[in-house]
């Protein structure tokens, strides 16, 4: 199943955000601080950077909320904020991707409710790096469509929203992300890299 992201919030509380209410806007990092953290993650492939760019993402989006369009789905705006920082960290940084030795944090309650077995930790961990390395072969762009369309769910018309592209565009970038997954496929990668996007984003859920 995809990441849970939460609904638009209360437009009391955004618009209370948008007034300088920083009990309101603290509330909205609660409500979001989890999907903005794992689309960090899913982009920039290891928990330090993407706990660094999911406190920028909320820093911008704390100074440019007083532009916020109210009429605009506010998951969206926040999401393509963090969206661009990432892409532009990975052109800055030139950021060679590495596998996880650790899960990250933000992560650990959401998919176990009690404790995991030493067993559960190696399978998630082998299972999450087959992922990501699957996700590291993508171009930018085409990996953070595939992202926001089979980990968080977001229509085509919230993709291209968030990245500043047409609909078909963002059809085009799942087109070519979908084959190239496929092309990966091998009998030396049974484990993941035979797996639709769909069940990839299931499996890291």
């Amino acid at each position: 199943m995809p990441s849970i992201v939460p609904c638009d919030p209360d437009p009391v509380i955004i618009e209370r955000a948008r007034s300088g209410d920083h009990r309101a806007f603290s509330r909205l990092v609660e409500t979001y601080q989890t999907p903005v953290y794992n689309l960090c993650y899913r982009v920039l492939g290891n928990p330090h950077d993407a706990e660094e760019a999911a406190q920028e993402a909320f820093l911008r989006a704390y100074t440019r909320i007083g532009s916020y369009d109210p009429a605009r789905s506010f998951k969206t705006w926040l999401l393509s904020i963090a969206h661009h920082y990432c892409i532009d960290r990975l052109r800055r940084r030139r950021l060679t991707w590495l596998s996880l030795d650790d899960e990250p944090a933000l992560d650990t309650a959401m998919w176990r409710s009690t404790a995991p077995t030493p067993e559960d930790v190696a399978m998630r961990r082998e299972r999450d790096s087959d992922i990501q390395a699957l996700l590291s072969d993508l171009p930018l762009k085409d990996r953070s469509a595939l992202v926001m369309r089979y980990w968080y769910d977001l229509s085509y018309e919230e993709i291209a929203a968030a990245t500043d592209t047409t609909v078909s565009a963002v059809k085009s970038r799942l087109h070519r992300a979908r084959v190239t997954l496929a092309s990966h496929a091998s009998p030396a990668q049974p484990r993941a890299a035979q797996r639709s996007p769909a069940t990839l984003s299931a499996a890291a859920a």
